[in-house]
């Protein structure tokens, strides 16, 4: 195995794990500010989206042009879609941003739930974070970076419930680091899977995939969610931020 393939394998489990980072501030919080919530989302985003139209969607249009790259990227988006249309889930964010601590049932299913909906969407970040570490090692770290500052609020999201609801720390952390697995899953299944066909113009179509994917992630997840905590000027504050910093660790690491 290669030392770029190990690498990419290591980022991705480094950004699925970040839930645990999550995890730890929930159990010790609990209950963290909206302003921070809506902030951390938003600053994801912003990363998300920058990386997807100014590095990978570029990158695949140099490789194999306009309309190939844009059929590719908006593949990315309807299958992105189709996942979140087909398996039923709910996500950080959505219905209560903070749970209350009412009903021990309830908060158990929410925080389950909420794991099941983290657990689905890191499937396929991982394997943006392993496709993009394959073409460049410098734009796999920032897609892990990314990808790891917004799942520290996702493991907030899971932790937090599944704890009122049982009083076991250790649940919560179990929960938390699961919805985190399966982003070095997907990387392991790209791994398996799409090695043996990376061609120039597969990876170009890759490429614009990935990008479709984080792109929809970020505006139907990450925005709504951040704008679910309640504060108005975070989200778009934290989305600035995060675009801003994106595109200045680009242009520092020559990319």
């Amino acid at each position: 195995m290669s030392a770029n393939i190990v690498t990419a394998l290591l980022l991705t489990a480094g950004a699925g794990l970040a839930t645990t980072i999550g995890s730890f501030i929930g159990l010790a919080v609990q209950k963290p500010g909206p302003r921070f919530m809506g902030f951390t989302l938003g600053f994801s985003a912003g990363v998300m989206i920058l990386v997807s139209f100014v590095e990978l969607l570029q990158q695949s249009i140099q490789s194999i042009g306009f309309m190939p790259a844009h059929v590719g990227f908006f593949t990315g988006m309807i299958t992105y879609f189709l996942i979140d249309t087909l398996v039923p889930h709910e996500y950080v964010g959505e219905g209560h941003p903070t749970p209350q601590r009412s009903g021990s049932d309830n908060l158990m299913r929410t925080g389950l739930l909420v794991a099941l909906g983290i657990g689905i969407h890191n499937f396929p970040e991982g394997m943006a974070t392993f496709v993009g570490a394959l073409k460049d090692v410098r734009l796999g770290t920032a897609i892990a970076v990314a990808i790891a500052v917004h799942n520290i609020p996702e493991g907030v999201a899971v932790s937090v419930p599944v704890y009122l609801a049982t009083g076991s720390r250790k649940k919560a952390f179990l929960w938390s680091f699961l919805s985190g697995v399966s982003e070095p899953l997907g990387a392991a299944l790209a791994a398996l899977f799409l090695m043996p066909f990376l061609t120039v113009q597969v990876f170009g179509y890759v490429l614009a995939s990935v990008a479709g994917i984080m792109t929809a992630i970020s505006i139907d997840e990450l925005i709504p969610a951040a704008k679910a905590y309640g504060s108005k000027r975070m989200p778009m504050l934290g989305l600035m931020a995060g675009m801003l910093i994106m595109a200045l660790s680009l242009h520092l690491l020559g990319s």
